[in-house]
């Protein structure tokens, strides 16, 4: 199992701080806001790993930086265009993403900064989910730009808002702000952005009264139906996306020649 000082700064895109067993990530580009891409995608799942098999963590607060939690917005020209070959690390690292973020079996807080227009389903895979009153929630980078929205959005958006308010939001790029996202059951707090950390350490630190045994079973036992869609619809969705995104290699292929 690693140590926390193996991994701790092993990561370009996550910074890792923790204290009496409460560990803080925090997503990052550069120091600035997570600028989604190939890095991040192929990190995270490692990072997730690794935090997962470290059993000093008690609580993980998951976090972002800057004025975003991710970004940029998606648009048509950055959509990938991928034949199978090149879609099958996206497929795996897809799955593994997800999978490696509900396989850490302790209790996850989210403090979600500002706009999660890119992977938000991230922060609301956890358990407790609070959000900076300057945030908001968009798939971004999927039906509005040309692509299937099958990386696990599928899912979540679907199983929290509802089947018709879910596919609603996928299909017309619906941007949701923090107050609509309090009303609709996506966060449970909204909070000035100054008091957003220290609200998820107080909460960690309360957590943390519980036993280890507690912790941990507690989190594999409210993650267990999710784990369960996962298994059911992620490889699937991801397998639909990855023929869209060939298509439109095809596409671009076919208009260049």
């Amino acid at each position: 199992m690693p140590t926390f000082d193996e991994y701790a700064d092993k990561y370009q895109h996550v910074r890792m701080v923790r204290g009496d067993g409460i560990l803080q990530i925090t997503f990052h580009t550069d120091g600035d806001s997570l600028q989604w891409g190939g890095g991040p995608h192929e990190e995270l799942p490692r990072a997730f790993r690794d935090i997962g098999s470290d059993r000093e963590n008690r609580v993980v607060i998951m976090t972002g930086t800057g004025d975003a939690f991710t970004g940029p917005p998606g648009t048509r020209a950055s959509r990938p265009r991928r034949a199978p070959a090149e879609w099958d690390r996206t497929y795996w690292e897809g799955k593994q993403l997800l999978m490696s973020l509900l396989d850490i079996e302790v209790p996850m807080i989210s403090a979600i900064n500002g706009p999660a227009l890119r992977h938000s389903e991230l922060p609301l895979l956890c358990d407790i989910v609070l959000a900076a009153d300057a945030a908001s929630f968009q798939d971004s980078g999927h039906f509005i730009n040309g692509l299937i929205p099958g990386d696990g959005m599928h899912i979540i958006y679907p199983l929290l808002l509802g089947l018709n308010r879910g596919r609603y939001f996928l299909l017309t790029g619906q941007t949701l702000d923090a107050r609509q996202a309090l009303d609709l059951g996506l966060v449970s707090e909204v909070l000035p952005r100054e008091r957003l950390l220290p609200r998820a350490w107080e909460l960690a630190e309360k957590l943390s009264e519980q036993s280890d045994l507690v912790l941990r079973y507690s989190r594999v036992l409210l993650t267990q139906y999710l784990k369960r869609q996962m298994q059911d619809l992620l490889g699937y969705g991801l397998a639909l996306e990855g023929l869209g995104s060939a298509d439109s290699a095809i596409g671009t292929d076919t208009a260049d020649s």
